[in-house]
């Protein structure tokens, strides 16, 4: 079996048929037992409509249950059909029946999901109750974005009449929000300014968030941030970061950060000359050192044995060795040559004059 196959997690693929509405779930368990779950949701347009199961979540060291958002053939953000909320229902119950089964509760699970799963965690969070919350790139207003910017999921989430139905599902993620069911619970959002979704779906919304207990939010400035689609790349690292603490029970009070302050554009030349002027030769390329006193199958005195020999420009330094055991080191002589000592007797033996000199110079130009 191939290192990657030994590590890879086992998932298990199901439906839970035994709410309103089917839902598909996939399912691993925690390595080495941890008592935590993780519930995953995807967004928008991710293989199999299963968010995080590209290998963001893999090294988690939780339960993860990754919730399918595909329905009548459609992403429904996992709310309604036609403003029928029994698939809200479902979706809930799903996450019931996996935390029961693992005899866990609330508290011991933390809700995740990117873009329209971000919006999902939020809903499902707050809306039931769990205690973490993690929402990268969130989009608040539901029937603004399946409306404008989504309009396969039109079909599905507003159903008929949609037009008429799009003020309702704007208002369902924002009023979850201002009931604060939970407000102990511990938020995290990330966004940024260069998200072209975020003036419109997430600035004017953070206003709601006052009065929670642990509201945290990462404000990434980052000039790399092109489409509304890198934003949860570029923080990958933060969430990652987040879900780890979160797992282990630790839940950060962050409050509202800055990050993403990459410079580009900057010039390098000053670490590159640097760089240029101190950096270390190696491998084949490197001069080996020549120990030219004393020769190889030479005799020398024990009590006053000195060593010379020249080796590349720049720093060197002599270290001496007897039987395979290290002895002790000096610097050697400037110009590319060195002379060195050693304070107390050798044993008899042979001189090998390779294994007495050692070192390494400044790259030469």
């Amino acid at each position: 079996m191939s290192e990657a196959a030994q590590k890879a997690r086992r998932v298990f693929t199901g439906v839970e048929s035994s709410g309103p509405v089917p839902i598909e779930y996939r399912f691993s368990h925690a390595k080495n037992g941890n008592r935590h779950l993780v519930v995953a949701f995807a967004n928008h347009a991710v293989p199999g409509e299963y968010g995080g199961s590209g290998g963001p979540l893999h090294d988690l060291r939780a339960n993860v249950l990754w919730v399918r958002d595909l329905f009548d053939g459609e992403n429904s953000h996992y709310l309604c059909n036609g403003l029928d909320f029994a698939l809200d229902e479902s979706v809930a119950g799903l996450i019931s029946r996996v935390m029961n089964a693992l005899s866990l509760t609330p508290d011991d699970c933390t809700l995740f999901g990117t873009s329209k799963g971000a919006g999902a965690a939020l809903y499902f969070g707050l809306k039931y109750g769990f205690k973490n919350i993690v929402a990268a790139m969130p989009r608040f207003l539901t029937g603004t974005y399946v409306g404008q910017d989504m309009q396969s999921a039109a079909r599905v989430a507003p159903g008929e009449g949609a037009p008429s139905n799009l003020p309702t599902l704007d208002s369902v993620l924002p009023d979850v929000v201002r009931g604060g069911v939970r407000r102990p619970a511990n938020v995290y959002l990330v966004s940024s300014p260069r998200d072209e979704h975020y003036a419109r779906q997430v600035e004017p919304l953070l206003g709601l968030f006052q009065g929670y207990e642990n509201f945290n939010f990462v404000y990434n400035e980052s000039p790399l941030i092109p489409p509304h689609g890198r934003v949860p790349l570029r923080n990958l690292p933060a969430v990652t970061g987040l879900l780890d603490l979160l797992v282990d029970g630790i839940s950060p009070r962050i409050g509202m950060v800055r990050n993403g302050h990459e410079q580009p554009g900057r010039s390098t030349s000053a670490i590159d000359a640097y760089l240029s002027d101190t950096s270390q030769v190696k491998g084949d390329s490197f001069p080996r050192p020549v120990v030219l006193a004393p020769a190889e199958n030479t005799q020398a005195p024990r009590n006053a044995i000195r060593f010379v020999g020249t080796a590349p420009r720049g720093a060197v330094r002599v270290s001496v060795w007897e039987d395979g055991k290290y002895q002790g080191a000096g610097a050697g002589g400037g110009g590319g040559g060195g002379a060195g000592g050693r304070g107390k007797p050798l044993v008899a033996g042979r001189a090998g004059g390779r294994g007495f000199w050692g070192g390494g110079g400044k790259k030469q130009t």
